[in-house]
Order: structure tokens, then sequence, then C-alpha cells
């Protein structure tokens, strides 16, 4: 559905919670910009309904962003209708905090269901992640071209346990097995020895989605939320690590519909 003279229109949505959404918003709209047929409108959230019927690509990075029913809608039928969408990182996050016990107990975050059908266009739901900390990013399907010649790499990320939904072709994938500490769901949600999908592609009527679960950083100011006024430390976590930056910049060119590895 391209324009005149060939000119892509790309939807850009990020924001959120807890993350530095500025340097992930920046970052992205310089793989964007690798591609001079793609002008980005940029939204913080899914107020963008009127953007998507015309858009071409759809690329997201959220956390506990919740798009309205409307909104959701709209999203899907952007898929179904032949749009594909890059979803990074908490894309497919609902949280809620609990205040901390008066005990001084530590707070619970739960991960409601409440993305509705748009969890099945995703392929995934959030449930929970263990504490931030290396781990090894393995290759599931090594003949793929979003990861072709890329080796087992290690990230310091989230390692994301979701709720899965449909045929999801899978190309990246972590081990994990045992509690994640924090959340509601944590003593429960990756006690199976299921591989966790970190990357993986889903079908939806004519169009498709690719999920990258890494891709978390933050900065100083990003959890005041929560009562810290200053971290004391900027995380960069996979932005930093070349293989993550390479698989990404893949499923940028993916999401504009260039051949890759190029």
């Amino acid at each position: 559905m391209a324009g005149p003279a060939g000119r892509l229109d790309a939807v850009l949505v990020c924001g959120g919670r807890w993350h530095d959404f500025d340097h992930a918003r920046l970052r992205l709209l310089e793989l964007l910009g690798e591609h001079p047929r793609v002008r980005t409108t940029v939204y913080q959230d899914y107020d963008c309904a009127a953007a998507l019927d015309r858009a071409d690509l759809l690329v997201t990075y959220t956390c506990d962003v919740r798009p309205r029913p409307a909104q959701r809608a709209a999203l899907a039928r952007f898929v179904e209708r032949g749009g594909r969408w890059l979803a990074l990182h908490g894309t497919n996050s609902v949280i809620e905090v609990s205040e901390p016990s008066t005990g001084g107990g530590p707070r619970v975050f739960t991960t409601p269901r409440l993305l509705g059908e748009l969890a099945k266009v995703l392929g995934s739901q959030f449930l929970a992640h263990p504490p931030i900390e290396p781990y090894e990013v393995l290759v599931t399907r090594p003949d793929h071209p979003l990861v072709a010649g890329i080796g087992p790499f290690t990230v310091t990320d989230e390692l994301y346990v979701c709720e899965l939904h449909g045929e999801l072709e899978v190309l990246l994938h972590a081990e994990y097995t045992g509690p994640c500490r924090g959340f509601a769901e944590g003593d429960t949600a990756a006690l199976d020895s299921a591989s966790r999908p970190v990357l993986y592609l889903k079908r939806h009527g004519l169009g498709e989605v690719c999920y990258f679960t890494l891709g978390h950083c933050r900065g100083r100011y990003d959890m005041q939320d929560l009562g810290v006024d200053d971290t004391g430390r900027v995380d960069r976590g996979p932005w930093e690590t070349p293989e993550f930056v390479t698989v990404l910049r893949r499923c940028v060119g993916w999401t504009v519909g260039v051949r890759v590895p190029e």
C-alpha cells in the first residue's frame, strides 16, 4: 500500500512505564531512518487509529500501555489487511502493582489478561520475568533470514515468560525454569520445561507480527512512580549487544519489506 513515489508510512508507538523510552525511540528512529522511503509518525500510546488506517508498517515498544477496545480492533485490522507489525519488549504487557504491605513487604506485580483478542494477534501475553541478569539466547531456526549467521549470544535483559497463543514460528529462544520473584504468578509461570520464545513470527489474516522480547533499557529517573527518585545508573541492556542490534536491524527491514539479511 505504498504511497506516491513508493513512500511508506510508518507508525511508531513508544511509551509506558519503567523504561528509557527516549533511548529506545531514538534508536528505533535511527533504524527506520536507514530506509529512505519510510516516513514515521510517533505516538506515546495507541491513540493512532487514523494513522494506522493508512500506515504500511507498525513498530511498537511499550510497557503497560493498554489499548482501548476500539484501538485493539484497529490494531487487529491493520494486521488482518496485510500490515506488518514489529512488536518489541513489553508490547504484550499489562501490569498492575500493589502498594507495599504495612510490614514493609515487597510490592507484587500482577499481569491481568486485559488485552482481549489482541493477545491472540500478538501471539503472547507477558506473565513474569526472573531478576535481570545475563542469559543466553539460542537460535531456533538458523536457516531463517532474520537470524542467519547469528550464533548463541548473551544479553542482560528481562527474560520474558509469556502465555502463548496460536501457532508461532520461533526463531530465537531462551531456557529458564524457576521462580520469578515479585510477580503474582511468579511461583508457577516458569515451572514447566518449555522454551521461552525470544523472537517469533505470527501470522494473522493477510499480515504478520514479528515479536522480539528483548530491548530492555532504563534511565536514572524511570522508576519514580515506584518511589525511586534516582536509580543512580543507566542500563542499556541488549542495546549494547551487537547480535541484538543486528537482528533488530533485520527485523526493521522485514517490517519495511526489504530482503534480509542485506
